[in-house]
């Protein structure tokens, strides 16, 4: 028996091509038209050969690790197996595990460890799932010319094409981030429809898709949460079917549940404190206040919400669309969240604003600053993170442009009447639709070429050399990993160079956090190396640095730099690098360890 709906949710069904917006339907018993001119199906090849080729691009240029975060991603995978203590405890506490997991059958191949590709598969992989599910999501919501548009605005960003070639998480949380809120409309609507099987079986994949999201990003934690409270609310309200499907609401919950458990546990069992990843050595509180000149003041944002709404959204009009349309973007976006409160059209999709309360409050009281070149202090740092708003801007941007057609189609409508039989959408609202189509594909070679094409022609009006829109090219989070990268691969480029020439299989005393991707481009096996991910052997190492390594290699101001200090006896310095922005490296032999033959020994 199918529960009565409110008079705002019936409707009638009519042909696609008279409606922009799609309205919820009247029930299961809605026929679907065998043809509509407008139909359309959802990208499969063109998004496959979109991120191959970016993939390409990236590869030859050499974007893959110019994010020190995606080596050292790449590096925490690849200890798992390959370091003196192999297995679980290398997976650290901090960084969630499963982006690692999904990256160790291909870091084990040296090459692909060393290129980056070992993380671009699972990347890839993400970004075809949250295409196909972002189509999917957006024809619960609109007819298949505006679903097409906006996944079309949303797969062909620039900034996401580059985060689908490297081995970071957000593509794969923005996979599960689609995959959920899709997965929750689905689980809504056999709830409302009192499908006791439908519902059973949504709830497990649902929990599944929480239970990787946990296992991503924390942000996948709130999203979670989000998503079960919104099918309880459901359940609770259908009175009768809870009782039917209680059993696998019971194991929904305990997926739900589990992936936060199960991480405090694991920081208990190996870092002995279950909040390690919030105030251990290595969480955002640590990493600011290493990372911040002594006397200096907080990044603006902390500790004030209006500050950090700013910058996030900011980042995120920013990372969305080319030059200042990111501000039309935005208030579209908000203008169709408006829409889809008033209507009562899928609201589960409401889903997809979690990241906006969740950065805020990682900005105000987490730590975690943001910085882009268009707001103070001019920098570049976490801007991918606004690629998380990306999914809710694409669609709500095209809800209130639909919703526009609508209007335009019959000035004063009602929802119900605008999609009655007798509507046409007629020809003279199809220059809108044509229009926004224009500006989507515009977008992406406006983020990519626009500025540098802005400044050669005022350089050639005005004689002289022109940084007119310099902030706005190339795109704000390929542009972040270039010039935050700057001193730093070159550094390890050169200390790989020395390393390369020890003798091979000479054990090596490194710190790895910092400039793991030496090792890796010198193709060093990190078994090779006494580090800090083998507690026993690198305190013990620390002690006496001559008797348990061949060679010593000493960044300033880090734990083996100090040992050095503390314990010189036995060792004889070869090297020392040196490079701007970059601590100077110290490499020294042991004349105490032995087979520590002479550097060039091969």
């Amino acid at each position: 028996m199918t529960p009565r709906q409110s008079k705002s949710e019936r409707t009638f069904t009519a042909p696609r091509s008279s409606r922009g917006l799609r309205l919820p339907r009247s029930g299961a018993n809605s026929v679907r038209p065998v043809f509509s001119p407008d139909e359309v199906h959802p990208p499969a090849r063109e998004e496959i050969y979109q991120v191959v080729m970016a993939l390409i691009f990236c590869f030859s240029h050499g974007y893959l690790l110019l994010y020190g975060d995606a080596v050292a991603h790449l590096g925490i995978a690849r200890r798992i197996f390959d370091s003196r203590n192999p297995g679980l405890v290398q997976l650290g506490g901090v960084w969630l595990p499963l982006p690692h997991l999904l990256m160790l059958p291909f870091v084990q191949k040296m090459d692909w460890w060393q290129s980056g590709l070992a993380g671009a598969w699972p990347s890839l992989a993400s970004y075809v799932l949250s295409v196909a599910g972002f189509f999917q999501l957006c024809r619960r919501m609109l007819v298949p010319r505006w679903a097409l548009l906006a996944t079309a605005f949303f797969a062909i960003n620039p900034n996401l094409l580059y985060l689908s070639t490297t081995a970071m998480t957000e593509p794969l949380f923005l996979a599960l981030l689609i995959w959920i809120v899709l997965m929750t409309m689905h689980c809504v609507d056999a709830i409302k429809a009192d499908q006791s099987t439908r519902v059973a079986r949504r709830m497990v994949l649902l929990g599944l898709l929480i239970f990787a999201a946990v296992f991503t990003r924390y942000d996948g934690w709130v999203l979670g949460a989000a998503a079960w409270c919104v099918v309880a609310w459901q359940l609770w309200r259908s009175q009768g079917l809870v009782r039917r499907v209680a059993p696998s609401f019971a194991f929904f919950t305990l997926l739900v549940a589990a992936g936060p458990l199960l991480w405090l546990c694991y920081n208990q069992h190996f870092s002995h404190d279950p909040l390690d990843f919030l105030r251990g050595p290595y969480s955002a509180p640590a990493i600011e206040k290493r990372t911040s000149p002594p006397g200096s003041k907080h990044y603006r944002g902390w500790h004030s919400v209006g500050w950090a709404l700013l910058f996030y959204t900011r980042t995120a009009q920013v990372v969305a669309a080319a030059w200042e349309t990111g501000f039309a973007v935005m208030a579209a976006a908000l203008a169709g969240l408006w829409m889809v409160l008033r209507r009562r059209i899928a609201r589960a999709s409401l889903l997809l604003w979690v990241p906006l309360p969740f950065y805020v409050y990682s900005i105000a009281y987490g730590s975690v600053p943001i910085f882009i070149p268009q707001l103070y202090p001019h920098s570049f740092y976490n801007s991918r993170y606004g690629m998380e708003l990306l999914p809710a801007l694409s669609l709500f941007a095209c809800v209130a442009a639909a919703a526009m057609e609508q209007h335009l189609a019959r000035p004063g409508a009602t929802p119900a009447d605008v999609s009655s039989p007798n509507t046409g959408a007629g020809n003279s609202v199809r220059p809108l639709y044509l229009a926004a189509l224009v500006l989507v594909l515009v977008n992406p070679l406006a983020m990519v070429y626009g500025s540098a094409l802005v400044q050669q022609c005022a350089q050639w009006i005005e004689r002289h050399p022109s940084n007119l829109l310099a902030n706005y090219g190339p795109p704000l989070v390929l542009k972040e990993a270039l010039v935050n990268s700057t001193t730093r691969v070159p550094f390890e480029r050169n200390l790989a160079l020395v390393l390369e020439d020890l003798p091979p299989g000479s054990p090596i005393l490194m710190q790895q956090s910092d400039h793991i991707g030496a090792l890796q481009d010198a193709g060093i096996p990190l078994r090779q190396t006494i580090n800090e991910s083998d507690y026993d052997s690198w305190h013990a190492a620390l002690q006496a640095p001559s008797d348990h390594a061949a060679f010593i290699v000493a960044l300033a101001g880090d734990a083996v730099s100090d040992a050095v200090q503390q314990h010189p006896e036995g060792l004889q310095e070869l090297t020392i690098l040196c490079s701007t922005g970059q601590p100077c490296a110290r490499i020294y032999r042991s004349e105490h360890f032995a087979g520590a033959g002479s550097m060039g020994d091969k």
